[in-house]
């Protein structure tokens, strides 16, 4: 098995580094999980890194498929992706804009409304839909893996930046989750989910006009 991922070891590496770098990118992703796991709490932002995890997958198989090359040479295909990804960001920014609570009990049972189901697909939805996680299947597999690449090892990079993606957005999750930093997101939840609300659909307005 070693012998045979020797010829691939810089690809390997490639992979490796990339999947980190994009996974930590501030992006849509990002915004998300932080907007799931200050609003929602802990489960909620796991079970929204998990669906991004698993939305990569879809990234993976049409990039296997040979449909990358197909993507990102036709300009219809590529903007409906990116227009259903600003639509969506800008409909989530907008409910989060527009949240309205009176009081800290009225904000505890708010954390409880959105279902670990719920978390899962916006999460999952984010990523399918996110033309910067689309540009960047397009480059690996148009410009890295090259057609003498085995399957198995196209499915082993996949799991390489499924799994990048698993372990930051968790690690995200549990972090601004913390009893200590929610109190203090608290103080200021209306505020943070204004600005948030903003965020996502400045995101969503950048994916709608951007020219890439």
């Amino acid at each position: 098995m070693i012998a045979e991922l020797l010829p691939y070891l810089s690809q390997i590496i490639s992979i490796i580094v990339i999947s980190i770098f994009m996974a930590i990118s501030p992006g849509a992703d990002f915004v998300m999980i932080t907007r799931n796991s200050i609003f929602h709490g802990r489960s909620a932002g796991l079970y929204s890194a998990l669906g991004i995890a698993l939305a990569i997958w879809i990234h993976v198989a049409y990039s296997i498929a040979g449909l990358a090359i197909i993507i990102s040479n036709s300009i219809l295909l590529f903007s409906i992706i990116k227009y259903l990804g600003a639509a969506y960001l800008i409909y989530i920014g907008w409910k989060t804009f527009q949240t309205k609570h009176h009081n800290e009990e009225q904000y505890q049972d708010k954390q409880q409304t959105l279902t670990n189901t719920a978390a899962f697909k916006i999460g999952f939805i984010t990523n399918a839909l996110n033309p910067k996680t689309t540009i960047f299947f397009l480059s690996i597999f148009t410009q890295i893996v090259n057609p003498q690449t085995p399957l198995w090892l196209q499915i082993i990079y996949g799991a390489i930046i499924s799994l990048a993606h698993l372990l930051w957005f968790s690690a995200v999750a549990v972090f601004l989750s913390q009893p200590a930093l929610l109190k203090k997101f608290n103080s200021y939840r209306t505020r943070i989910e204004k600005v948030v609300g903003v965020i996502l659909m400045g995101f969503g307005v950048k994916v709608a006009t951007s020219t890439n």
